[in-house]
């Protein structure tokens, strides 16, 4: 029986050691991918990419790239998230099909207001804040958007630094989708941050313009493999009601 979403929370733990004996089913794992693509993302671009690793010989390459590691080390699996921000154009042309597809074959005369902005937001908007030349117009935009700030709210995340950031965040809330969904059939992960991500990215082929936001040991924890009991600093610390 799956654990409720809170139970799941409570048992996922970064678990650096796996059991050698206990296989994880590749088709179970697969499924919590398929959860974590339905995470929110960033105007639904979904600039992210997930690469399941099961084939042992590629397993021992990673672990080499994560530092020899024992999150990586006694993985039976890994997950590799990667984000995607250079397939901007494909995925907002992919969102834009959709809608046209949802709206049909009326003419453009009887689109409703709704319909004009979206199309009109992945055919300009979008193009307007993630188009970049040497990280030059970025800061042009930044310029320009900061100053039509001083008078009204505006959208300041503008340069290609922040278009960065943006990506990733998205492949992180893809990851706390995938690792809860984990938890909640019982298997364990541990994100990791320390690896060679230029390594990773000649072990799977990835383009120069993908950047690796983490890699995920998958496996069943250990007796030894929480390192500690749970640290969390007060809650009223982090809580502020407004």
């Amino acid at each position: 029986m799956e654990k409720t979403v809170t139970e799941a929370i409570h048992y996922r733990r970064s678990v650096r050691l796996y059991k050698k004996e206990e296989e994880i089913d590749t088709s179970k794992v697969r499924q919590c991918i398929e959860n974590a693509v339905l995470a929110p993302t960033s105007s639904n671009l979904q600039l992210w990419e997930f690469y399941h690793i099961v084939d042992k010989q590629v397993l021992q390459k990673m672990t080499e790239a994560c530092f020899g590691q024992n999150a990586a080390k006694t993985a039976k699996q890994l997950v590799v998230i990667v984000a995607r921000r250079d397939l901007w154009r494909k995925r907002a042309a992919a969102n834009k099909d959709f809608l046209l597809k949802g709206i049909g074959d009326k003419p453009r005369s009887s689109y409703t207001k709704r319909e004009k902005f979206a199309l009109a937001y992945y055919s300009k908007v979008i193009p307007s804040i993630y188009i970049e030349f040497l990280g030059i117009l970025g800061w042009f935009r930044y310029l320009i958007f900061g100053f039509i700030g001083l008078f009204r709210p505006i959208y300041r995340e503008v340069r290609k630094s922040d278009m960065r950031i943006v990506a990733h965040k998205s492949a992180g809330l893809a990851a706390q989708n995938f690792m809860i969904s984990m938890a909640a059939i019982g298997y364990d992960t541990c994100p990791m941050e320390g690896s060679d991500t230029l390594r990773i990215k000649k072990i799977l082929n990835l383009p120069w313009g993908s950047e690796i936001t983490m890699v995920i040991g998958c496996g069943v924890r250990d007796p030894n493999g929480i390192y500690g009991p749970r640290f969390r600093v007060p809650f009223n610390e982090v809580y502020k009601k407004v």
